[in-house]
């Protein structure tokens, strides 16, 4: 074994292999992997191996699709088998909300290429020759990539893949410390000590131990799984002597997932009552061993799935299956570079491993050598847990994920377990007043206050909820009066230092201003795409206040390690710092009463920044609102935010004051165009692709990070951009990833969307080719299958000329 690499990682599962295989595959040869008994032990030896492209993250689809052509490449390379079998898979929909997601998905997939289709039950019945029971059954969603493998092969061959382009493979080789170096770390083993530049994490079932060894914690838990495999059956083997293959079926309605397996059937179950594994860590010595037989958890799902597929019942069961393999808190891998480490990867918590590993594997080494990810990985990406989780949330947000693993997701659906968990000093106050809660980073943030004798919680719903005219209130409150939110989830920074204008320059693609005022700004990767998008408030020539997105913290906290510099510090204040903004037309009237500064709009200009009193509290006050209207967004230290909020509420009473949440906050920007981070803004997309190089500063003397490729697509121009839409909507509005079809084919996809309950219309955000961006285009944008007018309008709803904001 040698005693220097590039590259270690530690595992020796599916996920392990494919990193050190994409790790070669781009460039990278001297890289090693560790693994402490044999290749596949742990969880990938016992995977029931199916392989499927259906991920409500559409790039998390996009990866899967990769990974999924990937094997025949694989194939061609080694000249190994991984016993492809390209069967294709169904999803069934027995009920209108499940049939409604999967049109959803459907829609999806009509611009990302894949070629999924709807079935009727009877088409259901025609591809399954007559095995599934298709009563109550709407309809189904078919996938011709969908099919299964063999585990044991396909990791082999990533292994000898990746040893062809000159990677080292160690087993029998127990990893027993690793320790931090200057120019990387040391990993301790069995058998010696390797220095490395950089360490992986793909333990898969040890991935918390070894993460441990680095001083880290992983939110992630091994759940028992539990699959059956049926002796022969006659019907199977009558398909097979046709030539044909049984396809896969998922039965989510059921718990459970099919397929063929020999000349009988497997079949899996993601059950109820469900079993959290090794809670308290996972012995080093398991590794090919199963777990006893439980097939009381299972009994339900099994009396389901007879009735389903009628021809289980009577089969015998040749086998089962029962081992433990890993998820995270919301069911998505952990991959990235780990936050406040040098160097440290993770790639762990990838639960379908023959569906994501080859995808994960080449967004890690990517990430590695590139610095960046080709597609958005914000939805894998480790950084999207904080330093707030713990086992103890951890583990209920995992048993609900495998619980709910086959439920339909609902955009606008809040799950309930281990809630509510961070909470702000003004929990209990808006609690009292009917909030209905979200979560975001962990944190409960007002979705809506319920209206007196409404139910205390939003329907999940693909439609228009009865969260409808409880934020139309709250809207219509703020365009006609002045409302109040807390900031709390935005995302704050403290910049200081004699060089904090400098880098700031350097870090931001915009204008930083002077004192006293504030600027809009993106900050780019090198790439050019959008890495954020921030509010710079100058406090004064050596302080800085940065506003953005409350979830991203961890992904630009990190950015802002990888490019710090000596001479400036850069303080997470997101929770210390709180406060409410209030907007509408009597805001101004509603600041100047409880504070002695002067607020006119002759003092107190649009995009002004002052430190001031307000009511008791030493308060930075900034006049800027993404509502859309004229509004003030008050920060102040967490132990001041009660007073403060009594100071703004009894100023407010005679004014119409009302509280108002995200639900009536994502309307309200609609009015204006604001794009949201996420949505609109995201590592996908460039500043000229969404129209945010309109605040970048380009002829600043600096060389700001993403400058050279923004110049060039400056110079070429987009090949897309990002336009507004009026839809001629009926109960549902656009959420995000709908088609847009133009002149009878699809062309373009929305980024977001909703309903403007001020003006009355519903909205959409999508890109579209250049050469159709103007105003007045008319299109057809796909809504749960309905293809729905839209026309473009490129001028805003609401303040077009912006006299009411800036007034």
């Amino acid at each position: 074994m040698k005693t220097h690499a590039r590259v270690v990682v530690i595992g020796g599962g599916v996920v392990g292999c494919s990193v050190l295989y994409h790790l070669t595959k781009l460039g990278w040869s001297d890289v090693m992997l560790i693994e402490r008994s044999e290749l596949t032990s742990g969880s990938t030896w016992h995977a029931a191996g199916g392989f499927h492209t259906l991920n409500g993250d559409t790039n998390m689809a996009a990866l899967q699709g990769y990974t999924i052509r990937l094997y025949k490449e694989l194939e061609a390379i080694t000249g190994m088998s991984c016993g492809l079998h390209h069967v294709g898979g169904i999803t069934l929909a027995d009920t209108p909300e499940r049939f409604d997601m999967l049109k959803a998905e459907r829609a999806k997939h009509r611009y990302m290429g894949l070629d999924t289709e709807i079935l009727s039950p009877e088409e259901v019945t025609k591809f399954t020759d007559g095995l599934v029971n298709v009563q109550g059954v709407l309809g189904a969603l078919y996938d011709p990539l969908d099919g299964h493998l063999d585990p044991s092969g396909t990791t082999h061959a990533y292994a000898k893949a990746a040893r062809m382009g000159g990677a080292e493979i160690v087993l029998h080789n127990r990893v027993l410390e690793t320790r931090p170096t200057a120019e990387g770390w040391e990993v301790v083993t069995e058998k010696g000590t390797v220095t490395c530049e950089h360490l992986v994490n793909a333990g898969g079932l040890w991935a918390r131990e070894i993460a441990a060894m680095a001083g880290v914690y992983l939110p992630l838990l091994p759940m028992a799984h539990q699959y059956l495999v049926t002796d022969d059956i006659p019907e199977i083997m009558d398909i097979l002597k046709s030539g044909r293959e049984f396809p896969h079926v998922m039965d989510p309605g059921g718990e459970s997932y099919l397929r063929q397996e020999g000349r009988g059937l497997c079949i899996g179950f993601y059950e109820k009552p469900c079993e959290p594994w090794a809670v308290d860590g996972t012995p080093w010595g398991f590794g090919h061993e199963l777990l006893d037989e439980q097939f009381d958890k299972i009994e339900d799902s099994v009396n389901f799935a007879y009735r389903r597929f009628p021809v289980l019942e009577r089969s015998g069961v040749k086998r089962v299956i029962h081992g433990p393999f890993t998820f995270a808190p919301d069911g998505n891998p952990l991959i990235g570079p780990v936050p406040g480490l040098r160097n440290y990867w993770s790639a762990c918590a990838v639960m379908a491993g023959f569906s994501q590993g080859g995808g994960m594997g080449l967004a890690l080494a990517q990430w590695m050598i590139h610095g960046e990810v080709e597609r958005d990985p914000r939805g894998f990406d480790v950084a999207r847990f904080g330093n707030w989780t713990s086992p103890g949330y951890t583990v209920p947000k995992v048993i609900e994920n495998y619980q709910m693993r086959f439920s339909v997701s609902y955009p606008n659906e809040e799950r309930p377990a281990a809630r509510p968990f961070r909470t702000t000093p003004m929990y209990p106050v808006f609690d009292q007043m009917n909030a209905v809660w979200g979560a975001q980073y962990g944190l409960e943030v007002v979705n809506y206050h319920a209206l007196p004798g409404e139910p205390r919680y939003e329907d999940p719903s693909f439609k228009r909820s009865n969260a409808w005219e409880a934020t139309r209130q709250e809207v219509l409150a703020v365009r006609n009066g002045v409302g109040i939110n807390e900031v709390q989830n935005f995302g704050k920074y403290r910049v200081t230092g004699a060089g904090a204008r400098a880098w700031l320059d350097r870090i931001m693609a915009g204008t930083i201003p002077k004192p006293g005022r504030l600027s809009l700004t993106p900050m780019l990767a090198h790439s050019g795409k959008i890495f954020g998008d921030f509010t710079v408030s100058c406090l004064a020539e050596d302080e800085f206040q940065l506003t953005a997105s409350y979830g991203a913290q961890g992904w630009h906290s990190r950015w802002f390690e990888r490019n710090a510099d000596p001479d400036v510090r850069v303080e997470n204040i997101s929770d210390a710092r709180t406060g409410f903004q209030i907007a509408g037309p009597k805001a101004r009237e509603l600041l100047a009463r409880v504070t002695r500064a002067d607020v006119s709009a002759e003092a107190f200009k649009f995009m002004d920044v002052k430190r001031m009193t307000v009511g008791m509290a030493n308060c930075i006050v900034q006049r800027v609102s993404y509502t859309a209207d004229l509004g003030f967004e008050i920060y102040c230290d967490h132990m001041s935010v009660r007073q403060l909020w009594e100071t703004l509420w009894a100023a407010g009473q005679d004014l119409g004051l009302r509280p108002f949440g995200m639900r009536a906050m994502m309307s309200l920007r609609l009015d204006k165009w604001f794009g949201s981070w996420g949505r609109e803004f995201s590592p996908d997309y460039t500043p000229a692709e969404t129209g945010l190089d309109r605040f970048i500063r380009w002829n600043k003397p600096t060389e700001w990070i993403g400058k050279e490729a923004a110049l060039a697509e400056k110079a070429s121009g987009p090949k897309r951009r990002l336009a507004t839409f009026v839809v001629d909507a009926d109960d549902a509005d656009v959420v995000a990833w709908e088609p847009i079809w133009i002149d009878g084919t699809v062309q373009g996809f929305c980024t977001s969307g909703g309903y403007s309950h001020f003006t009355g219309k519903s909205v959409a955000y999508g890109f579209v080719p250049e050469s159709h961006f103007r105003d007045g285009l008319e299109v057809e944008i796909e809504i749960l299958g309905q293809r729905r007018k839209a026309t473009a309008h490129l001028t805003p709803l609401f303040d077009a000329d912006g006299a009411r904001m800036r007034g």
